[in-house]
């Protein structure tokens, strides 16, 4: 199987992942750990050629660099050319997280407490699907918002159809203590999408 790979980040909580995305996520998992990497999310997005899009951390919670993203890439294009779970041609994605990094463990919740964030969830609260606030960690329920008028309010993760944090200058510095000391790009993570190609043979 040829490989084509780009460079991006993922979560490692396969209840957010159903489908293809579960299979794909189950199968990587174990060596991003062995790397010193966990998985944020994974996307796969397309038919004809699909985009396998992953996103990851560092195990210790440190944001990824740019070799980190190579490293990756090239682990994970490995996993899915012996593992084939998708037939034909396919392109890898790998990133960081980001400093706005979407919210899709429960333990992304609780580092992340204090800071604003956004979410949307597929069956309304008290008909509402769209909610923004300030975050106050996770319970066994869901992701805890306090809205802006002081109420708070629980998001169940099984409806989270998607959350993520509001860029602001309390992120900003937070994010900067995350980086590691040598070698980071300015901001964090992988500055840049690089993307490769892969071709899956049937």
């Amino acid at each position: 199987m040829a490989l084509v790979a780009a460079f991006f980040v993922l979560d490692d909580d396969l209840s957010t992942h159903t489908g293809l995305e579960a299979r794909i996520a189950e199968q990587i998992i174990p060596g991003l750990a062995d790397l010193g990497f966990e998985l944020v999310r994974i996307s796969v997005l397309g038919r004809e050629t699909p985009t396998v899009q992953v996103m990851a951390d560092r195990l210790d919670g440190s944001l990824i660099t740019v070799e980190d993203c190579e490293r990756i890439s090239y682990a994970v294009g490995a996993i899915l050319d012996v593992n084939d779970p998708i037939p034909g041609n396919w392109t890898l994605e790998v990133s960081s997280a980001g400093i706005d990094r979407p919210l899709t463990r429960p333990k992304d919740w609780d580092r992340f407490s204090g800071h604003l964030a956004k979410a949307e969830i597929l069956v309304p609260i008290n008909g509402r699907r769209r909610f923004s606030g300030v975050v106050l960690g996770s319970d066994e329920v869901g992701g805890r918002l306090r809205l802006d008028d002081g109420s708070e309010v629980v998001l169940p993760f099984r409806e989270l159809r998607k959350a993520r944090l509001i860029l602001t200058d309390a992120l900003i510095e937070a994010t900067r203590q995350m980086m590691p000391p040598p070698k980071s790009p300015p901001e964090g993570g992988c500055p840049d999408v690089v993307e490769a190609s892969g071709a899956g043979e049937k």
